[in-house]
């Protein structure tokens, strides 16, 4: 990838934001309260809201795959395998007739969103649960063949359509917005819902070009960094912020098999879970959903996920290839739909996860999952023993519009932009400099 090029690109995104900040401050005089002081927090919000979703770096880099509700779990398998994507919107086949599809709104063409590692993990399951059903003595013998052969010689689970898979709760919710509309809609949607990335789509046709991933909102966080609202909130420790899992971690001991660290990931609703030394109860690594795609491309762990441990997954060589982090440090959300590639090269090791203890702040945290592109961080105690996890959503809740009010006076990322255009706030209301 050319960095120059790259460069170029997010100067050109930065300085489409900054132009939306000047058509906000001219318009601020003209508001439906026809006064010219407006409530900081209010002022705020409004400013998030004009933000376009066109003006963010990266969101047209992956590629968009889209699954049809009649695909069959084998094909969409195999489709997002192909393409290098980890996850696809799931369009509804009814919508595929033109004639209809132009009477119909934009939300009812695609109906959720579905990822790889979730096909694989239902798979792996029902397969497991047909050989103890056939028999008792082990299951059928299938160490000569792939896992999509499995898929072939199952059809009960292979030609399940995905549409079917809605019954297993397998679907995220699909809440797209359009390229048009604002970053506060994608905060207020990443919040309020669990859903991996906001899907983007074109007014004009209705198909999604595009993506908005958690990572990428904590990089454009990130760069109110040194700002008063921004430090107000980024600058508290871990320890003083609630959020949902800072007590509780999902984990298997390393000597547990493969199997039941698959199940146990499975069952987690952060798509992580930590890897545990028995004795200790430090942690020796992670398991991700991201990682799954290990499996299936290795017969070895696919046929004997049943003997071989969770510490031996852990300790893989994932990525030989080597890369220069100097490219990808200053790129902001550029690279952040990376994160929709099912081989993802800038992850850590499952080896090495990202950590933090309780003394870091809010902020220092931000920096180390977006600096390694993770999707969490371990809390850890000084006897390297996780104690909680911190995720994506968990720090996007801390600045989610509803947290934006006047209790934040003067100062930072939305006043920056007030003075370049000849405003100020003052006791805690826009005003225009005389």
């Amino acid at each position: 990838m050319d960095l120059r090029y790259i460069e170029n690109v997010m100067k050109d995104s930065e300085s489409g934001m900054m132009e939306k900040k000047e058509t906000l401050i001219s318009n601020s005089n003209k508001t439906e309260h026809g006064n010219q002081d407006v409530d900081y927090g209010t002022a705020l919000q409004l400013f998030l809201d004009h933000i376009p979703i066109s003006s963010i770096p990266g969101i047209k880099n992956s590629s968009v795959l889209e699954l049809r509700t009649v695909d069959s779990v084998r094909d969409a398998i195999h489709m997002l395998y192909e393409k290098d994507v980890f996850g696809a919107p799931i369009a509804d086949v009814l919508d595929l007739d033109e004639s209809t599809s132009a009477t119909r709104r934009f939300s009812d063409k695609y109906i959720g969103f579905i990822d790889f590692a979730s096909m694989v993990l239902w798979s792996l399951e029902e397969l497991e649960m047909e050989e103890r059903h056939t028999d008792g003595n082990g299951g059928k013998e299938i160490r000569k063949i792939g896992f999509t052969t499995m898929l072939e010689q199952n059809p009960d689970i292979g030609q399940t359509k995905v549409s079917e898979l809605a019954k297993s709760f397998l679907w995220d919710p699909f809440f797209p917005v359009q390229l048009d509309e604002t970053l506060f809609h994608v905060l207020l949607l990443l919040s309020k819902h669990r859903v991996q990335v906001v899907p983007i789509i074109e007014r004009s046709n209705s198909n999604v070009i595009g993506f908005i991933t958690q990572n990428a909102v904590i990089q454009l966080l990130l760069k109110s960094s040194g700002l008063e609202w921004f430090d107000s909130i980024a600058d508290k420790t871990l320890s003083e912020i609630r959020f949902e899992n800072e007590e509780h971690v999902v984990y298997v001991y390393g000597d547990q098999s493969i199997a039941e660290a698959l199940h146990a990931l499975r069952e987690s609703q952060i798509g992580v879970i930590a890897v545990i030394n028995r004795g200790s109860k430090k942690l020796i690594g992670s398991i991700r959903r991201s990682d799954i795609h290990l499996i299936i491309e290795n017969d070895n762990l696919l046929h004997n996920r049943k003997n071989l441990t969770a510490e031996d997954f852990v300790h893989m060589e994932t990525n030989s290839e080597d890369f220069d982090p100097s490219i990808e440090q200053d790129l902001g959300a550029l690279l952040s739909s990376g994160t929709l590639c099912l081989r993802n090269r800038f992850l850590p090791r499952m080896d090495s996860p990202v950590t933090n203890k309780k003394t870091d702040t809010l902020k220092q945290a931000m920096k180390n999952i977006a600096e390694t592109k993770s999707s969490f961080s371990f809390l850890i105690d000084d006897m390297q023993q996780a104690t909680g996890v911190l995720t994506l959503r968990d720090i996007i809740l801390q600045f989610a519009p509803p947290c934006i009010d006047s209790s934040i006076h003067g100062g930072g990322f939305f006043e920056s932009a007030l003075q370049q255009t000849g405003c100020h706030v003052e006791n805690g209301t826009l005003a225009r400099n005389h």
